[in-house]
This record gives structure tokens, C-alpha cells and sequence, in this order.
């Protein structure tokens, strides 16, 4: 056989040699004198200044080439205490510091959503991390928000309609604001203001009043009772940890997208490294959301419509953040997360991420290999530019809805496990009855008209049948969709009856044709 003679198993493969470590005889590949201190790839060596110069000028570069925050913007950063989200605050207090080379301009906030009740804490846990958080935001002097995770049980249903405002100004648009923006800042030193970075965030950011949950003083006061038992109650009903770490993810999303756009917030930071983006790329890929992807991991996430989420952080490496919160003394909370301390076979996202991190440590080009993919992705929509009815949303994720009719195995294999689980409604015994006329809307039923297969239909099928393959792949994991939050049952019911209303007056409605549509020649 080819083996023979061949040691396939050997520790030359198992154990890949590591690049030799720098000696105090070697130099900073950057300015050929500091002494190295750290290595972020074999034979790149850097001292603690090229180092701090090479990790802010990715950071600053990844904004200032894709120009979507304008100066004077409100801009929301989305902490939750980690290292990847701790030093993108740290990069944006300092690149508004008045000694900043190329200062940031926007007007930036924080929020924190506490996921206690979620992740399993004790109510003692919850406030004493919830004293770490204040203490730390209150040092940033920044606009800062605590909500808890319970508040989506309150959010309007307006939170999951996409807005129609435009996104992409007209050419030029970003230098005309930048313009506009200096020559209001010499109005104002020509004046005599002094130029400080909390002047630059603008008085009126800075005479809001940060949200305490924790405060009985607050004019909201911490989370109901009743609030937190239905989100336990929510979490503890879903079967797998998969399930729920997609479920997490989608409530924070929407809470953060109404906090962004309740104080005004036009575009939201997150903190999503290289590695963490290369992790969930493959994640979602192995739970159906293929199609998604280059909304999910690209630098910008216009789904939304009027608020943008942004990824400043994806071009660093959780190696380069630990690093560099290690040097600078970047302030960071440790938070446990709902898959702390669970195996590795617990999750797809947990096995995902140890098969990137494992791969990554034996081969190191696998993370930016990965990343590489993503960044080739485009966002194309289902439907094109001249569809005449506004393109179909999930439910959850708010993305264009990749099932239909057309691709029949998509859709078999998204609705055939959640019809299998539904109850038939009773076939009448008379023949030639038919259940559609009580079942019409706007038609009473009768107390005995089909003996109740109107009221034995599943509810949940409304909420199913607008939700895309990924989506209603992890709600198979939640035995009722009853215990949702009461804003996603109301927005389907509202998609469901405008459907039937639309249907209902399709007949009735007069369509142009070609020839009335074009001009009349003389």
C-alpha cells in the first residue's frame, strides 16, 4: 500500500512547530530599534509604540474607507463588557481626544443590555455586575444606557417593520458633511469655545440622564416581576442551547434597534472581531443562513432601513485585542454568557468555534482565510429593483424571506417538520360542507359551523409562515410559540390580516397595461 513506510500519525503533524520566540537581540519589524514585545504572526515582531500605532490605524482605517458614519452623527456602541467591545470603546475615547491625529466626529453612546435572567444569574450576581458596568461607564464620560434583557416584552411591533428611509446619499455626500462640520467647528473656536472632547459630543448628549434599572429613583424603575418570570419562562421552554443562543441574539438585536432608534441613534457599533466573524460564518452557515451571510458578517448591516449596524473591530484578531487590552489597561467586565461552562458538543456555535479555534492554533491562516470569504460576499436582494410589492421580511431576523414557492425544497423542508406537529383539523361528515365560508374574515362563526377546526388551527403557524429556513429551523426547538414576546405575535397577526385584506381586494383592483401606461402620440 502508498502507507507503507510512511508515519502519517507522527507529532511533526499533530504538533506543528512554533515560530522561536524573539530575543532582547531582535527589533521591531516596524521601526528597527524598540524591543519587540508582542508577535502577532511569525516574524512580525512589534514594540509597544508600532504596536499601539499598527492597532488604532486598522481600527481608524476600517471606518474612514467605507465613509458610512458622518460627523456630528449619533452613534451607539454596543458594549457588553468583553474584550473585543471593551477596546472598541477605549478606540473611540480616544480617538476623540483633543491630541488625536485624525480625531473621530461623531457623537457616540453606549448601551449595555444585561442578559442575567437569560444566562441563569441570581439576582445578587445581576447587581453586583450591574455596579461593575455603571462604574466603567460612568468613567468614559460618554451618554450610557442599562436596559435589562426583560424589556422586550414591552417593545411596540413597530420594531420589526424595516423603515424606507434611503441609506446611500447621493455622491459626494460625505465630503459635503465632513466641510460642513469643520466650518462649524471654527465658527465656534473663532468664538472663543474651547475645544475639549466632551465639548465635541454636543451639550445636549451630555445633559441626558443614563437609565438606572437599579435606581427606584428612575422614571422607568427596574424590570417587572412578571417581565422576568415570562423570559424565564421563554428560555427555559427551548430544547437545545443552539436554539436559545439564536433566540438571545435575536431579542438583543431587537432591544438594541429600539433603544438606537428611541434616543436617536442612527448607526450601532458592535464589537465583532476577525475570529468571532470567521466563528459565526460558519455557524450560520451550518444553520441555514447561507443566504444572510453578507449581511451578518460584512462591515455594514443595512437591514434595518434608518438604524446601520457596523463592525469597526472585524479586522482585528482576538489575539491582537488580548494583547492590547493586556499593554494599555483597557477596562473589561467579564460577563458569563448563556454557553459558559457548557462542552464542547453543547451547541453548534460552540462546536463551530472550537473547530475554527483549534484549527487556527495548528494552521494560522485559517481565521483570515476565512474572513477573506466573507469579504468577497454581496448583498444581493431576492427580488430585483423594479418588483412592484415591497420584498417579504423574516419575522426574526428581518431579512428578505428565502422560501417561496418556487423553491419547493427549500420550503418542504422548512414546513414539513412543523406541519407534522400540528393537529388535523376534523373532517365534516357530511358531504359536500365546506368550512371556508365561517372561516372567511368578517364572517361570524356559528357555534357548531365546522365543528371547531377554526379554533383547533395552530396559531403558531402564523408566526411559522413568515420566518426564513434558519429561522424556523430553531423555533422547531420551542414547543409554543405562545411564550414569545408579545410584540412578535402582534406584528404576525398585523402581516397575516393585511395579507387577507390584500387578497380579499386583489380581484377589485384596476392594473394599468402597456398601452394605458404609455404616452399618446399625435
Amino acid at each position: 500500500m502508498c502507507q507503507v513506510g510512511e508515519d502519517y500519525g507522527g507529532p511533526a503533524l499533530r504538533e506543528p512547530p512554533t515560530a522561536p520566540r524573539p530575543g532582547r537581540e531582535h527589533k521591531c519589524v516596524k521601526c528597527k530599534e524598540g524591543v519587540p514585545v508582542v508577535v502577532i504572526r511569525a516574524g512580525d515582531a512589534f514594540c509597544r509604540d508600532c504596536f499601539k500605532t499598527f492597532y488604532v490605524h486598522k481600527f481608524r482605517a476600517m471606518l474612514g474607507k467605507n465613509r458610512l458614519i458622518f460627523p456630528g452623527e449619533k452613534v451607539l456602541l454596543a458594549w457588553s463588557g468583553g474584550p473585543s467591545s471593551s477596546s472598541m470603546v477605549w478606540q473611540v475615547l480616544e480617538g476623540l481626544s483633543q491630541d488625536s491625529a485624525r480625531r473621530l466626529r461623531f457623537m457616540p453612546g453606549i448601551l449595555y443590555v444585561d442578559e442575567g435572567v437569560a444566562c441563569g444569574q441570581s439576582p445578587e450576581d445581576r447587581a453586583e455586575t450591574l455596579t461593575d458596568m455603571r462604574r466603567v461607564l460612568q468613567s468614559t464620560g460618554f451618554p450610557w444606557h442599562l436596559v435589562p434583557l426583560e424589556e422586550v416584552f414591552s417593545l411596540p411591533p413597530s420594531v420589526l417593520r424595516c423603515s424606507a428611509q434611503g441609506l446611500v446619499g447621493p455622491e459626494g455626500a460625505y465630503k459635503t458633511a465632513v466641510d460642513s462640520f469643520l466650518q462649524q467647528q471654527h465658527a465656534l473656536a473663532a468664538e472663543g469655545a474651547q475645544d475639549s472632547p466632551r465639548l465635541a459630543l454636543g451639550e445636549e448628549q451630555l445633559c441626558q440622564l443614563p437609565w438606572d434599572p437599579l435606581d427606584s429613583q428612575s422614571p422607568v424603575g427596574p424590570p417587572a416581576a412578571a417581565q422576568t418570570e415570562a423570559l424565564t419562562r421563554l428560555f427555559g421552554s427551548v430544547k437545545t442551547l443552539t436554539a436559545k443562543e439564536e433566540l438571545l441574539q435575536t431579542l438583543r438585536t431587537h432591544l438594541i434597534l429600539h433603544v438606537a432608534r428611541t434616543h436617536g441613534y442612527s448607526k450601532v457599533m458592535t464589537g465583532d472581531s476577525c475570529t468571532r466573524l470567521a466563528i459565526k460564518l460558519m455557524t450560520n452557515l451550518a444553520l441555514g443562513r447561507g443566504a444572510f451571510l453578507a449581511w451578518d458578517t460584512g462591515f455594514s448591516d443595512e437591514r434595518h432601513g434608518d438604524v446601520v449596524v457596523v463592525r469597526p473591530m472585524r479586522d482585528h484578531t482576538l489575539k491582537e485585542v488580548a494583547f492590547y487590552n493586556h499593554l494599555f489597561a483597557v477596562p473589561s467586565v467579564f460577563t458569563p454568557a448563556i454557553d459558559t461552562k457548557a462542552p464542547e458538543k453543547a451547541s453548534i456555535h460552540r462546536l463551530m468555534e472550537a473547530f475554527i479555534l483549534r484549527l487556527q492554533a495548528q494552521f494560522p491562516s485559517t481565521v483570515s482565510t476565512v474572513y477573506r470569504t466573507s469579504e468577497k460576499l454581496v448583498k444581493a436582494p431576492r427580488d430585483g429593483p423594479a418588483a412592484s410589492s415591497p420584498t417579504p421580511r423574516c419575522l426574526l431576523c428581518m431579512c428578505t424571506l428565502d422560501i417561496d414557492t418556487a423553491d419547493s425544497a427549500t420550503a418542504f423542508g422548512a414546513q414539513t417538520s412543523h406541519l407534522s406537529q400540528m393537529q388535523p383539523p376534523t373532517p365534516l361528515a357530511e358531504a359536500g360542507t365546506s368550512p371556508e365560508p365561517c372561516c372567511a374574515p368578517g364572517v361570524a362563526r356559528a357555534q357548531d359551523c365546522c365543528r371547531g377546526a377554526c379554533e383547533r388551527e395552530d396559531p403558531g403557524a402564523h408566526v411559522v409562515e413568515q420566518l426564513c429556513y434558519g429561522c424556523r429551523v430553531n423555533m422547531k426547538d420551542l414547543p409554543s410559540l405562545d411564550t414569545l414576546p408579545p410584540y412578535v405575535l402582534a406584528e404576525a397577526q398585523l402581516r397575516r390580516q393585511r395579507a387577507q385584506v390584500l387578497q380579499e381586494i386583489q380581484e377589485y383592483l384596476i392594473e394599468d397595461s402597456d398601452e394605458e401606461a404609455a404616452p399618446a402620440h399625435s
